[in-house]
């Protein structure tokens, strides 16, 4: 896999050496929640989960394989899940 191929295909993400990155900020708690727990759904369809934190109305999340030890396609397909998401009409 390149990474900096598939990485190109995302939108406002953060590359690093083993992980890519993503800060969002909602307009309320509510909001950021509700985001999460659609993200957790499409997690577990791909059995690949994310690492997250949130505060209030903004939410970090970062995707890496830790057994593999860096990144691998599953990152960028939960990378793209969420890009998804994130379109005005899925939100």
């Amino acid at each position: 896999m390149d990474v900096n191929k598939e990485f190109e295909k995302l939108k406002g993400w953060k590359l690093n050496d083993d992980s890519i990155e993503k800060k969002l900020k909602f307009k309320d708690f509510t909001s950021t929640i509700a985001f999460m727990v659609k993200v957790a759904f499409e997690a577990e369809k791909i059995n690949h989960h994310p690492e997250w934190s949130n505060s209030y109305n903004k939410l970090h999340i970062k995707l890496t394989t830790h057994d593999k030890g860096g990144l691998t396609q599953l990152d960028f397909k939960l990378a793209a899940a969420i890009d998804l998401l994130l379109k005005p009409s899925a939100v």
